[in-house]
């Protein structure tokens, strides 16, 4: 895909682009759920309880462009859907493969996340891992968590960076 898209910027516009790619990542959204790969809590219930949870947790956080991601009110590139998260593209890719998982609770930060996190925590981790192996990043990967602003959180709802399918270099910035 990353291929593709730089040809496509040596040939036609960024806006020709953008349409190109919500007309991509629409048929994969409907691909994804036509062929039942992704599951989405269908279940207003089950949304309601994960923004209550948060919200008793941490406070009425803004809404997010990963909420945005997370009720499908903006497209993206899912790779991976469960009822406590989701794995899609990075719309600004730093590796040929650059991937986020987040939870559908709306944690705003690691640094604000509870000791009865550790679960959720553990399955985003694995959720990251599975993932990273399906897009086949044998080689290894990098798994990044940004917090506040001396980490260059640039949104606030908690995201793992999984990048892969080149060398890191160290230290990394």
């Amino acid at each position: 895909m990353n291929s593709l898209l730089l040809r496509l910027r040596s040939r036609f516009t960024e806006r020709t682009i953008l349409n190109f790619s919500a007309l991509l990542l629409a048929s994969r959204i409907h691909c994804c759920a036509e062929r039942s790969f992704c599951t989405t809590p269908k279940d207003e219930v089950t949304k309601a309880r994960h923004a209550d949870e948060a919200r008793r947790k941490y406070g009425n956080p803004a809404p997010t462009i990963f909420s945005k991601v997370i009720d499908k009110s903006i497209p993206a590139d899912i790779i991976y859907e469960d009822d406590k998260c989701l794995a899609f593209r990075d719309i600004s890719p730093q590796a040929p493969v650059h991937f986020l998982v987040i939870p559908r609770t709306p944690i705003p930060r690691i640094s604000a996340v509870e000791d009865d996190d550790a679960q959720l925590l553990g399955h985003l981790l694995v959720v990251a891992k599975n993932v990273a192996q399906k897009e086949g990043l044998v080689e290894g990967y990098r798994v990044v968590i940004n917090d506040g602003k001396h980490g260059a959180q640039s949104v606030y709802h908690l995201h793992i960076h999984v990048l892969g399918g080149r060398q890191m270099s160290w230290p990394p910035g």
